[in-house]
């Protein structure tokens, strides 16, 4: 061999900024194990966002053979359900995140964390006070001035102590006292600020029942449920940036063992996409949307019911990359990865949106042939199927046009076509309504052009799809625009309400070949020239099949070109 003009290629795997971290840790025995979470707060549905939090945590434990826990954090009863705790684990192990006995609640660690708050207490750490919510607010100063101490802030380790535990009992009402921790008033970090780490809250939780009438705030549990759960690393979105040295202050005085890190990464933002569950929630209870689950929505329900994949959602993540620099996609990207998902794994149908009936008089009124079609003409494996045809066909309205314009190939008076696995078709006439709109094309065919019959005497540029009429199912179709109207962006200035696309959502009543008509919840096909469609669970029956349309054929992003 000539080594001297070999060329070697060095395959180099480029790492985001976490596992370089990671592989720094390990690397320096910081840690000698990998540990991730999942950590949402059961108060809504998840959404696209999470999506890229769930897969990158559970990707990071999977690719360095640690854990990854699903940790609820329901600390807030006010807010919380378990409707969304079901609805929380069924997209999480939909996406693929195997959290198999790994289910954790923050709600079970509540008595090491009364229990934590005691110890900062007995450590002159955390102080019972008795100002108003909006008195603490005064007192915590601004980005520029620093706050001032509570005249609270002194009582002795005894009287807090006291007054902590009268807590825990029931003696205050909701908002009467809380537990601050004591840190520093004027440090530059407003978190730092000696936040509240208890109030009184007197609501039945959905774990624990009456148990407590005190709960802890959400930056005071969750560095303490990561730190017994042995997470090594907390990571979270950018917004938590500012509240890390509070993380960091309470593991460390509650004095856990191998603390956590917490690392930051952005979001994944869409361009003129709704996210908030504040603003969702408020469409699902006036009706504009159909519920969490609505299909123009970027929910991971409403996603999986328009018919995504796990797969083309774990490809979008991929491509939008992880950074510290927030940035935001367009939807175009999200759609390019369900048709390259889709498009080797789903058989091709034909399926008529805007019927109109075609009629081929030369042809027997009596006969039907059964036309052998390819499933995926890219993926032979698919196999193929048999096509009912007919004397009587649908076709697409826009296949038709009485009056042709420049280079349009399809059916018209006098021009002929391919009928797509069939025969070649001549326009010979035509039937209007009393309103002169075309109701009826009629046709001859050529019985010498059947498809696969090797037949090359001439050629035609225009080949259309079809449905047999006599065979033909009635199903609806649902066609989505974006829930939001683009060009006057998401949200209006002035009111704050959402600029809704009054046409985000059209019904078609459609025909379908009779191939489907075994067709289940969340199947997938691709309607040739139409886009991809699912069967909806909701709205779809045996008796009559609802379809969501996935994606249209078009395409308006590019990936980018790999240097």
């Amino acid at each position: 061999m000539d080594t001297e003009n070999k060329i070697v290629k060095e395959e180099v795997e480029s790492k985001n900024f976490i596992e370089q971290i990671i592989e720094k840790d390990l690397q320096e025995g910081y840690y000698d194990h990998v540990q991730t979470r999942f950590p949402p707060e059961p108060n809504g549905y998840l959404h696209i966002g999470h999506a890229k939090a769930i897969l990158l945590n559970y990707g990071l434990a999977q690719k360095y053979n640690g854990k990854f826990n699903l940790r609820f954090d329901d600390t807030n009863p006010t807010k919380e359900k378990i409707e969304f705790v079901e609805s929380i684990k069924q997209d999480v192990k939909w996406l693929g995140a195997d959290y198999e006995d790994r289910l954790f609640f923050a709600s079970d660690y509540f008595e090491q964390m009364y229990e934590c708050a005691v110890k900062l207490i007995k450590k002159g750490k955390a102080f019972v006070c008795d100002l108003t919510a909006d008195e603490i607010k005064d007192y915590r100063g601004t980005l520029t001035e620093p706050g001032k101490e509570s005249p609270y802030r002194n009582r002795s380790i005894e009287e807090n102590l006291e007054l902590f535990e009268n807590m825990k009992n029931g003696m205050y009402k909701d908002g009467e006292k809380v537990l601050r921790a004591k840190i520093d008033m004027a440090s530059p970090n407003i978190n730092m600020r000696d936040p509240i780490i208890y109030r009184v809250a007197h609501m039945t939780h959905h774990n624990t029942g009456d148990k407590w009438c005190i709960y802890p705030m959400y930056d005071f549990a969750h560095p303490i449920e990561d730190a017994i759960e042995h997470v090594t690393h907390s990571i979270c979105t950018l917004e938590f940036e500012d509240h890390r040295p509070l993380y960091d202050w309470v593991v460390r005085e509650c004095e856990f063992e191998m603390p956590p890190k917490q690392i930051e990464f952005a979001k994944l933002y869409l361009r003129n996409i709704v996210t908030g569950k504040r603003y969702i929630k408020k469409l699902v209870e006036t009706g504009i949307v159909d519920g969490w689950d609505d299909p123009r929505l970027v929910s991971i329900s409403g996603l999986r019911r328009r018919g995504y994949t796990p797969e083309a959602i774990k490809m979008f993540v991929e491509l939008a990359g992880v950074s510290k620099s927030n940035s935001a996609c367009d939807y175009a990207m999200l759609e390019y990865c369900i048709r390259e998902d889709l498009k080797l794994k789903k058989p091709r149908v034909m399926a008529v949106i805007n019927p109109l009936k075609l009629v081929i008089d030369n042809y027997p009124d009596d006969q039907v042939e059964y036309m052998d079609v390819d499933n995926n003409l890219e993926n032979p494996e698919l196999g193929t199927r048999k096509v009912p045809f007919c004397r009587e066909l649908y076709i697409e309205q826009e296949d038709f046009m009485e009056v042709p314009v420049k280079k349009y190939f399809r059916l018209f008076p006098g021009n002929e076509v391919r009928l797509m696995n069939a025969y070649f078709v001549t326009c010979t006439d035509v039937v209007k309504d009393e309103a002169g709109n075309v109701i009826e094309v009629h046709c001859t065919y050529d019985p010498e052009t059947r498809s696969g019959s090797g037949f090359s005497a001439r050629k035609v540029k225009g080949t259309i799809h079809w449905v047999s009429a006599r065979h033909a199912l009635d199903a609806t179709a649902y066609l989505f625009e974006n829930l939001i109207d683009e060009e006057k962006g998401v949200y209006n200035e002035e009111t704050g309400e959402i600029n809704l696309n009054p046409n985000s959502k059209k019904v078609i009543e459609c025909k379908v070949e009779p191939s489907l008509a075994d067709a289940k919840a969340f199947d997938s096909f691709q309607f040739v020239r139409n886009g991809y469609f699912c069967v909806d669970y909701k709205d779809s029956t045996p008796e009559h099949l609802v379809f969501n349309r996935t994606v249209s054929m078009k395409s308006s992003f590019k990936l980018p070109v790999q240097n």
